[in-house]
This record gives structure tokens, C-alpha cells and sequence, in this order.
């Protein structure tokens, strides 16, 4: 058995679709594949989401309208003849079933999670019902899996974890007994033991597909994406990049954590228990070899990595009193910052401050004002942070030195950078 992954922008379009197609039709040993969102699905439903949080139905309800209508296009393109009627059958019963979600009302902001999964999680299901049909018209028999009953979570709505012992059983019966030799099943979403569903947090997907690897004692898995490989930087933010053929388990959940989008961070250790190799590959050119993670490698990085991750707001806390931070309120300060799951980034303390660096989150302020119960608290918004490892004399000269710099961490081989966001930033030599 081998796991395939496919993102939202492998199956953005009806020859997206065709293209996945392609690759399983080539690959003879038994295969399970996850499936993401259509493109922008899930930006698209989190726009759902936040109208219907607001009371206006209407305006969810024409933000779902346009997500059937791209899922249309997508099913004339992919059946140009016309759709079959059991799939605009099965396909128009999950827009149903999600517009009954939407009408259904009475949504509180402290239930902000709990209608995420509900209504979100449908870009999976439209995707891989839409992706198994054409698959089956196209002459690849496979099975439809709804993960939702294999996957038991955590009920931390919006960011559950997989119960591997639980899960484990349920993915094996799932595809226990049958002659064909291709699942499709969803990335990102799962249940919980009482049946409610859930999500894995964003670019889930990945995680779902290790956990299936783990389950089903795969040979390797394979993500497919739009790059030939792992790269030593984002190609749309930086020139020069340079293709990485190998990492380490720790290398990718270092780079993992620090926010490159190689893979999610939750990916690896379902992989490293039981020692399968994760693949990069070019969804463009399936003829590439993409690059490899794994317990050890043949070589080394020879070029630095930079790693920029938007959206970060710099907390500055300080005790009123000029009493010690750090000795009897840090649990307290990071218990609330987990009570409301916005994620620490990066932390740096002296005698009497405390500077954070997290995600941006709709909670923020609700979080400044508790903590300023206690503390003098500033924040500034419209941060990122770098992350260069293996960095060179001109690039800390260049990025660490910088007049927008909030915030620097450095070791032997890597820093940090809290710094200001650009209104644009061109393209930049990385060496």
C-alpha cells in the first residue's frame, strides 16, 4: 500500500483533476488517496462561515452559491457530455445538506469552532465525491471513504489530533474486503467519539495522510504539490531558490514549526514511528523524482532556508508591580493564550518583560484585556517572522539589521526575526 496526497491546488480545475487521474492510473500497487478542498474551497467557506457567525443568513448563503457554482464548473469540464445523474445526485446532496447547516441559525461566538467543522468540512466531502466519480467514469474502480468515520479525534474543534487506537481499526475494516485497489478518502476532517465533526487545523491534510500511512503500514507516502520539490525558500517571496533533495525527520518538524509550508507540522510523527519516507513530488511533472524526508540523509543542506511566516503580533507583557515575570505567572499567561488557541511562536524574556510572538487571532483583544488585568500589555499587529537557518554573514547583515527589525533570536545556526510587514515586498536575492 502507498499513500497519495493531493492539495487544493492539484484539483483547482477540471485538468487538475485529469492529472491525478493520470498519476493513479500509473501506480499498480495499492493505493490510498486523500483528497483536499477544490482550490479555495475552504477560504470560500470560512467567508461562509464568518456571515453566518453574523446573523446574515442571506449573505451565507450566496457565499455557498458561489462555492456549488465553482464546483460546477469543475464537474462540466470534468464530464463535458454531462454529469451522470448519480453523481449531480450525490453531489447536490452535500450542497443540501450544507445549506440546511446554514439555515438552521442560533450560532454564538463561543461555539465559533464547533460551526467551523460543521460547515467547512464540506469542501473536503464535495471534493472527494467529485474526484471518486470521475475516477470510476474514467476506468480507476476505487472506493469512496468518508473519514468521518474513520478518523476518531480530540474534540479541540478547529485543531483536533487523531486517536490512532481508536482510528486504527475503523480505517482498516474500511478498506478491508474489496477487490479494487484504489481509496479515496478526505484530508482535514475526522469526528469525535460522540459523532460530531471535526478539523485537523489548516493544511490538515497532510497530517490525515500520515495517519494512514501509520494505519495501514504504508510503504511511503507522496504529497504532490506545485513545486519540484522541497525548496530552500518560497519561490513567490524569494529568487534564487534552490531545490533540497532530502531532510530528516527533525530537519522538516524544525522547519514544520517555524512555518514553512513544506508540511504540517503534526505530519511527521505518525511517519518516524514506523519509519516511512515522505515525498515531495512535482504534480506538474509526475516524471521528477521531488525530494524525500526520512530518518536519515546521504548528504547535507548546503544552502540556508529562510521561512516567513505572516500574520504574527509581537505581545510585550510587563508586571505592574516590576515583580518577576517569569517565576509564578508564565503558566498562567500561556494557559490563556491555549485557552483561546492562538499558537506561540516565539518567546524571549528578561527580569520584568515578556515578549510573544503569535499568530494573529479574533480573539487578541479579548486576550490583552484579561492579561491587563494583571499586566501592562502593548501588541504590535502587522508582524511576521523570519526564520533563516544556516544563515550567512550577508543575509543576517541583510534581514536581522534591517531599521524594521522588532525582534531578534539567534544561535550558531539559525535566527529569528520579529519584524515590521512590508506594504509589498519585491522579490530579493536570497545569498
Amino acid at each position: 500500500m502507498k499513500v497519495y496526497k493531493f492539495g487544493g491546488a492539484s484539483v483547482r480545475s477540471a485538468d487538475g483533476v485529469r492529472n491525478l487521474c493520470d498519476i493513479v492510473r500509473e501506480e499498480t500497487e495499492p493505493l490510498f488517496v486523500v483528497v483536499s478542498a477544490m482550490g479555495k474551497t475552504t477560504n470560500a467557506l470560512e467567508g461562509v462561515l464568518e456571515r453566518f457567525m453574523a446573523g446574515d443568513r442571506d449573505g451565507a448563503l450566496d457565499g455557498f452559491a458561489q462555492v456549488e457554482r465553482n464546483h460546477e464548473e469543475i464537474l462540466a469540464g470534468l464530464f463535458p457530455e454531462g454529469v451522470p445523474a448519480t453523481v449531480a445526485g450525490a453531489v447536490e446532496a452535500l450542497y443540501a445538506k450544507a445549506r440546511g447547516v446554514l439555515l438552521s441559525g442560533g450560532a454564538r461566538e463561543a461555539d465559533y469552532d464547533r460551526w467551523y467543522d460543521r460547515i467547512v468540512s464540506f469542501g473536503e466531502l464535495i471534493s472527494t465525491t467529485i474526484v471518486s466519480a470521475y475516477l470510476e467514469r474514467a476506468g480507476v474502480p476505487n472506493r469512496w471513504i468518508d473519514m468521518r468515520r474513520c478518523f476518531v479525534t480530540s474534540t479541540r474543534h478547529r485543531d483536533a489530533n487523531i486517536n490512532l487506537p481508536l482510528s486504527a481499526p475503523l480505517l482498516k475494516r474500511a478498506v478491508a474486503g474489496t477487490p479494487v485497489r484504489v481509496f479515496v478518502g478526505q484530508g482535514f476532517i475526522g469526528s469525535t467519539a460522540a459523532g460530531d465533526p471535526t478539523t485537523l487545523g489548516r493544511e490538515g491534510s497532510d497530517y490525515s495522510a500520515a495517519v494512514a500511512a501509520n494505519i495501514l503500514d504504508a510503504e511511503s507516502l507522496s504529497i504532490w504539490k506545485d513545486v519540484e520539490g522541497i525548496l530552500n525558500a518560497d519561490p513567490k517571496l524569494f529568487a534564487d531558490t534552490v531545490y533540497i533533495p532530502e531532510l530528516t525527520y527533525l530537519d522538516a518538524i524544525e522547519l514544520a514549526y517555524s512555518g514553512a509550508q513544506i508540511i504540517h507540522p503534526k505530519t511527521i510523527k505518525p511517519l518516524q514511528n514506523k519509519n516511512i519516507p515522505l515525498y515531495v513530488r512535482p504534480f506538474s511533472d509526475k516524471g521528477k523524482p521531488g525530494s524525500v524526508i526520512r530518518g536519515e540523509m546521504t548528504g547535507r543542506i548546503e544552502a540556508p532556508i529562510l521561512i516567513l511566516k505572516p500574520n504574527q503580533v509581537l505581545l510585550s507583557i510587563r508586571p505592574k508591580d516590576f515583580s518577576f515575570v517569569i517565576e509564578d505567572r508564565m503558566v498562567y499567561i500561556f494557559s490563556l493564550l491555549e485557552q483561546y488557541r492562538i499558537r506561540t511562536n516565539l518567546i524571549q524574556s528578561s527580569a520584568v518583560n515578556l515578549s510573544i510572538c503569535v499568530d494573529a487571532s479574533r480573539h487578541l483583544k479579548e486576550v490583552a484585556e484579561r492579561l491587563r488585568q494583571e499586566f501592562r500589555v502593548v501588541y504590535n499587529s502587522d508582524m511576521e517572522l523570519l526564520t533563516i537557518r544556516g544563515y550567512t554573514p550577508p543575509l543576517y547583515e541583510k534581514y536581522a539589521e534591517s531599521s524594521n527589525a522588532y525582534l531578534i533570536q539567534k544561535t550558531r545556526k539559525m535566527v529569528r526575526i520579529v519584524r515590521r510587514t512590508f506594504p509589498w515586498r519585491p522579490q530579493t536575492n536570497i545569498y
